[in-house]
């Protein structure tokens, strides 16, 4: 090590990276262990976690679904779970044609004209929509609103610091953005249920205030959410967090879905699927509207994820697939049923619901406080909503087809215990 510093004449390796002081931090590793130890460790630590059967969890954004045992035996496959990017469409038909399937599907939930196959995440995929808008309207500057996940808002100021594009954040009240015109935004992004749950039905006002910006318009929504009502047409680009056929796993990885109007099809990033036919006339598919910058010349890339979530979108194909149109729309029923029952039951013992529109994630105020309210519930086995900082004393719940009427009514007895013993 030390002949290589002095051959590039430093004197520690610190000298190559700048980081910001605050995010400079010293990890004291444990000593080696034999393999044998090692796994020891890691089941004992193993032992620390809880399924969400052990201990229920009411957290919203990132939800239990149930997910279909044909699911993991179609991502199983090798000939899935072990591919790379189908450069060689001879020899990958069959990763193309799911990957084209998964875009059609995309493409019918949102009501937009072409997707993509896949982005990293729902975060990453309002990045490169926001980038995407940049390239279009070149104004350098996006309206969002101030109510919106902050770990998804910090992503897209991690896109735009480094292209230069400006974030305007609508205010919000009533739990809803207030819209307004804009004279230097490529785009106006709205949420759909948003980020309190709401449903967004005003589609006039939002066309009006982008029609007045000369904007586009970026819409996030949800692909259950979106088997129940109407897609977002009046949108330019849809995003979306794709969790369809994939588990939690601590918080991923999932996929982030990407579609937009046929018009902006050549600024969309990401990886396309399209279907032509081989030299004997049969039906084939292939990566398309690929330039070669998209690889190597990164400068004039329209975007440089050139990997994507592909097990991920072939999970959520899959899993779409194994339920039909019929039986994704159950599921999203029960969603909804299940949340709409939840809020009915914290009602009954003092919860304060502010909004009463939304599909299965909903803000309940707390008669007690809310902090100490999920730290007894933790010892209670119940991992209860979000913290919410404003309305205050606010909780977030995510309910889902996991959370069936039996276990909300355990929760809801296990909150009353806890509310009592706090006051």
């Amino acid at each position: 090590m030390k002949e290589m510093l002095n051959a590039i004449g430093i004197k520690s390796i610190d000298e190559l990276f700048e980081f910001p002081d605050e995010i400079k931090c010293r990890i004291d590793l444990p000593s080696p262990m034999n393999e044998m130890d090692v796994e020891h460790e890691i089941v004992a630590m193993m032992e620390k976690n809880r399924t969400f059967y052990e201990m229920p969890s009411f957290l919203p954004i990132l939800k239990p679904h149930y997910i279909p045992a044909i699911v993991d035996e179609i991502v199983a496959r090798q000939e899935f779970y072990t591919s790379y990017t189908p450069y060689q469409a001879e020899a990958s038909q069959g990763m193309l044609q799911a990957l084209f399937e998964y875009q059609s599907i995309v493409a019918e939930l949102t009501g937009m004209e072409v997707a993509n196959a896949s982005m990293y995440d729902g975060a990453t995929a309002l990045g490169e929509a926001a980038l995407m808008a940049n390239r279009i309207k070149k104004r350098g500057g996006i309206a969002i609103p101030e109510c919106m996940y902050e770990a998804k808002k910090q992503v897209l100021k991690n896109y735009a610091k480094g292209v230069g594009i400006k974030i305007y954040e609508m205010p919000c009240y009533n739990g809803l953005p207030e819209l307004k015109s804009h004279a230097s935004i490529d785009a106006i992004y709205v949420e759909n249920p948003n980020f309190y749950g709401i449903i967004e039905r005003r589609q006039d006002e939002i066309i009006d205030a982008a029609e007045k910006s000369d904007a586009l318009i970026i819409v996030g929504s949800d692909p259950l959410f979106l088997s129940i009502y109407n897609p977002p047409e009046y949108a330019d680009i849809v995003i979306g967090e794709g969790y369809l056929g994939n588990y939690m796993n601590f918080g991923g990885p999932l996929l982030g879905i990407f579609a937009c109007k046929r018009k902006y099809l050549r600024h969309m990033p990401g990886r396309i699927i399209g279907a032509t036919v081989d030299k004997e006339g049969k039906r084939a598919f292939t990566m398309t509207l690929q330039t070669r910058e998209q690889h190597i010349r990164r400068g004039k890339a329209t975007s440089n994820i050139c990997s994507n979530e592909a097990l991920c979108a072939i999970a959520f194909l899959a899993y779409v697939a194994a339920l039909g149109r019929n039986g994704l729309r159950r599921i999203a029923l029960k969603n909804k049923e299940n949340a709409h029952y939840m809020a009915k039951q914290l009602e009954k013992i003092g919860f304060e619901l502010p909004f009463k529109d939304f599909f299965n994630e909903f803000l309940a105020i707390s008669p007690v406080n809310a902090s100490m309210l999920n730290k007894k519930l933790l010892e209670y086995g119940i991992q209860n909503g979000m913290l919410i900082e404003k309305p205050s004393n606010s909780i977030l719940y995510g309910v889902t087809e996991m959370h069936s009427k039996e276990l909300i009514d355990r929760a809801i007895e296990k909150i009353k215990m806890a509310m009592e013993a706090l006051s």
